[in-house]
């Protein structure tokens, strides 16, 4: 039965309750001698038989109308919290005094509990999944990096070894002149030299050290001694034991892996210094060549690798900034600064 016919029996009922009511209240006030007095009484100058079933009829469509407008909002009510499951937004916790309405709205928030549970899961398991491809993407990446490294490594690289110490021992046998032919031989000897920077700066890219739980201190260290059995470059550095969180030390460490590289390719430098001290409340980290420099706002606008330098200082709130002159040198200058408690959430 639905609520339309419900609404007409229970309104018909109550017309015919009430039309009894009535008849037995005024036959009880004025007592009948035969049926016929039913026609000649009046009421309101209307006949008795006329005015109480009327006026019972149009009660009883009153009284169908307002249980009607009365229902109608308690299914209106029900229906705002359905679309609001549907939604996804929180049934208020408003009070209905009508138990079957309040029971309903209170399975509708079990419901809706249950589906936001169940949204939370599946949120958690597609945020673990992709976490899971993208940390198998990077061991793939990784290992494909380490693989091309290494094939660099023993082929390219020996042979351009090779080539830089037969190169070398041509031109100290042949004596000191300054023939055409000498100085192709250096000039050939040169471009060796620095395709050996170019690709020791290459492997440095594809297979970077990691700190892998060593300190700052200590990954910058065995960065620069392992540069130094490979390049002829005067090395130096200054590294304080700073304590910091993993994440800045990551960064910083990312950052001076790509300047020396940088420096490797580009600076035709004979010395890097490398300087890491902390002085009030800042991490200071300063990368200094004395190679050919260049024009920083034209390197910034087309050099990958500056740019990311500046977002990596920027995601661990710093600041980065370069100087360089031309056949002068260039400095790099990383500022982060150190937060209260740092130090003692490290220890």
């Amino acid at each position: 039965m639905n609520v339309l016919q419900r609404q007409i029996i229970s309104s018909a009922i109550f017309s015919l309750i009430l039309f009894v009511l009535l008849s037995l209240l005024f036959f009880m006030a004025f007592p009948l001698n035969n049926w016929g007095e039913l026609w000649s009484r009046k009421v309101m100058d209307l006949p008795f038989i006329y005015i109480v079933p009327s006026f019972s009829i149009l009660a009883g469509v009153c009284f169908g109308f307002a249980s009607g407008l009365i229902w109608k909002k308690h299914l209106s009510t029900i229906d705002l919290a359905i679309q609001e499951v549907a939604n996804g937004r929180t049934i208020s916790n408003e009070y209905y005094p009508l138990a079957d309405i309040h029971e309903i709205k209170t399975k509708l928030t079990k419901i809706q509990k249950q589906m936001m549970e169940q949204t939370k899961l599946s949120q958690k398991l597609a945020n673990e999944k992709a976490e899971d491809q993208e940390r198998r993407i990077q061991e793939m990446v990784s290992q494909e990096r380490n693989r091309l490294a290494r094939e660099l490594h023993d082929s390219v690289s020996q042979q351009l070894f090779a080539a830089s110490m037969m190169m070398s021992a041509v031109t100290e046998s042949k004596p000191r002149s300054d023939d055409w032919e000498t100085k192709q031989l250096k000039l050939i000897e040169a471009t060796i030299h620095q395709s050996q920077l170019e690709m020791r700066a290459l492997l440095l890219h594809l297979r970077p050290a990691a700190l892998k739980g060593k300190s700052l201190q200590e990954g910058i260290q065995e960065l620069l001694v392992e540069l130094m059995q490979k390049v002829t470059m005067n090395i130096k550095w200054k590294v304080e034991p700073i304590p910091l969180d993993k994440g800045v030390e990551d960064h910083l460490f990312r950052i001076l892996q790509e300047s020396v590289s940088n420096t490797l390719r580009h600076a035709k430098a004979t010395s890097l210094d490398i300087l890491l001290i902390e002085r009030d409340d800042f991490v200071i980290m300063r990368v200094t060549d004395d190679g050919i420099g260049f024009e920083h706002e034209e390197e910034k606008t087309g050099s990958y690798g500056l740019q990311n330098m500046y977002e990596r200082a920027l995601e661990i709130g710093g600041s980065m900034k370069i100087v360089s002159l031309k056949n002068k040198g260039t400095r790099l200058e990383v500022k982060v600064p150190v937060l209260a408690g740092e130090c003692d959430e490290n220890d």
